[in-house]
C-alpha cells in the first residue's frame, strides 16, 4: 500500500505498501506526516509502556523509546487524514511491551476516541470505493486478543520475516512463502534485512542502513518482478527498511499497474466475448 503503504486507486486487498517502523533509530528516518506525504500507507506499530512508569502513557519501541507518545503520534495521523479524505492507511499495532488488561483497554478507548468514524470494522468487505462512500480511512489491526470484543479492530497482520542478512536469504525465503500460498487477507511481505550477533561481531563497522542499501541491488529485481493480486504467488502488502536513499516506494506503487493491466484486459475481453 503506498497509497503508497500510499495512492493508487484500487482494490484494496490487492494493493502493495511499503512499511515504516515508528522508531527514533536507523530505520525510522522521518516523522510520521512526512512519511504519510511521501506515500506509506501501513504502519508497524510496537507499542510498549516504560517499566515503573506511574503513568498511563504509551510509546513506540525497537530496543529504545520514542519521544513522542502513541497518542500524539496518531492523533498527527488523523489530522493529516482529515486533510486528505480520500487516503486510505493500515496501522498495525503489536508487541505491547508492559501493556496490562488496564492499559489495553485505555488504549484501545483512545483509538476509538482518535479516529472515530474513520475506523473500518473488521468484518467490513474492502475495497477504496467501498471505504470512499462509507467514510473508513483506517484499518487498525490490534494483534492482541483484547481486540475480539472490538469490531473496529482487525486481527494482527501475518509478516513474512525472512531473518536473513543477505539479499540472496530474504529473496528466497520470500520465494519459499509464495510457493507455500499466501494467508487469506491481509499480510506483509518483509525486505528487511536482519544482522544477528555474530554478523555484527564480524563487521563491526557496519550499521543495518549500509548492510540494507548494500543489499538493494540484489532486491530490487525481485520487487520488480512481483504482482498484486488475489491468486497465491501475489503479494499484498510489501516493507522495507531505510526506504528514503531508494526509490522503493515508487516501484512498489507502481506494481499496481499491473493489477489494473490486468483488470483492463478482461474488461476487454469481456467486451469481445
Amino acid at each position: 500500500l503506498p497509497f503508497k503503504i500510499d495512492g493508487v486507486r484500487c482494490v484494496l486487498g490487492d494493493l502493495q505498501c511499503c512499511r515504516s517502523v515508528l522508531v527514533p533509530f536507523p530505520r525510522y528516518e522521518k516523522g510520521i506526516v512526512e512519511q504519510l506525504s511521501e506515500g506509506i500507507r501501513y504502519f508497524d506499530l510496537r507499542i510498549a509502556h516504560k517499566p515503573y512508569d506511574p503513568s498511563n502513557e504509551l510509546y513506540f519501541t525497537h530496543v529504545i523509546y520514542t519521544h513522542l507518545t502513541v497518542v500524539e503520534t496518531l492523533r498527527a495521523v488523523a489530522s493529516w487524514l482529515e486533510s486528505h479524505s480520500r487516503e486510505v492507511v493500515i496501522l498495525a499495532c503489536s508487541h505491547f511491551e508492559g501493556l496490562n488488561d488496564k492499559l489495553h483497554e485505555h488504549l484501545i478507548f483512545s483509538l476509538k476516541k482518535i479516529f472515530g468514524s474513520k475506523l473500518c470494522p473488521r468484518k467490513t468487505v474492502v475495497t477504496l470505493r467501498g471505504l470512499w462512500a462509507l467514510g473508513y480511512q483506517v484499518l487498525l489491526s490490534y494483534d492482541d486478543q483484547s481486540a475480539a470484543r472490538h469490531q473496529a479492530l482487525w486481527p494482527g497482520i501475518p509478516y513474512w520475516w525472512a531473518n536473513q542478512y543477505t539479499a540472496s536469504g530474504v529473496v528466497s525465503y520470500l520465494d519459499w512463502q509464495k510457493d507455500m500460498g499466501r494467508p487469506d487477507g491481509f499480510f506483509v511481505s518483509g525486505l528487511n534485512l536482519t544482522a544477528d550477533r555474530s554478523y555484527i561481531a564480524l563487521h563491526p563497522r557496519q550499521s543495518l542502513q549500509t548492510l540494507t542499501l548494500a543489499n538493494w541491488k540484489e532486491l530490487r529485481p525481485w520487487l520488480e518482478e512481483q504482482v498484486p493480486g488475489p491468486h497465491s504467488n501475489n503479494l499484498n502488502i510489501i516493507a522495507g527498511d531505510f526506504i528514503g536513499p531508494v526509490p522503493f516506494c515508487p516501484l512498489v506503487i507502481n506494481l499496481n499497474r499491473k493489477l489494473l493491466k490486468r483488470m483492463d484486459e478482461r474488461s476487454l475481453r469481456g467486451e469481445d466475448g
